[in-house]
């Protein structure tokens, strides 16, 4: 089997990243959108993020299996402290430990940046159905994030409502007085 490499991602990969997000767009409610995106639409995504924050794909004989990455956390100074995370595997590379080695790489990298808060908002389903499990909630868990909020019935997507919930991981210390805030 050949060794995995996680790498920046750059927009060149975007073919390979939307044919993953693709599947979840069409056959999920993990992502909340609709439409595709268009490949213009998505490559732009891609070079948006990389003007601040890590991007990383995880790639095996030259085959992008899955990516993870960060953008704000709401938008506003005071939260430049804090980043929101995002993964997704393609579905046959679930299960073989990428998304902690990839989620484990971004954490790190954001580490480096002075981000000392993790939040991902995840679609969470009263109970699980073909659209939606609690799966990636319990992933998260798995790495040590923890529940911050709920927002109920809030996603509509196949017909159904889904909750959204916000979980958290500290990854850095916060300093009493902090003097570089």
């Amino acid at each position: 089997m050949n060794e995995i490499e996680i790498r920046m991602a750059n927009v060149n990969d975007g073919e390979a990243l939307l044919r993953i997000y693709g599947y979840y767009v069409r056959n999920t409610a993990i992502s909340f959108e609709y439409e595709v995106p268009t490949i213009v639409e998505f490559r732009g995504r891609i070079a948006n993020t990389l003007k601040k924050y890590p991007y990383l794909v995880a790639v095996r004989g030259g085959e992008i299996l899955g990516y993870a990455y960060a953008g704000p956390f709401v938008g506003r100074a005071a939260y430049d402290w804090s980043a929101e995370v995002t993964i997704y595997l393609a579905p046959e590379s679930r299960g073989q430990g990428l998304g902690r080695r990839l989620y484990e790489a971004l954490e790190q990298a954001l580490s480096k940046m002075g981000i000392k808060n993790l939040y991902a908002c995840i679609g969470y389903p009263e109970a699980p159905d073909e659209y939606l499990t609690k799966n990636s909630a319990q992933f998260h868990e798995h790495l040590g994030y923890v529940r911050a909020g709920v927002f109920h019935k809030c996603g509509c997507k196949f017909g159904r409502w889904y909750d959204m919930i916000w979980m958290e991981k500290i990854i850095g210390s916060h300093g009493e007085n902090p003097v570089d805030c």
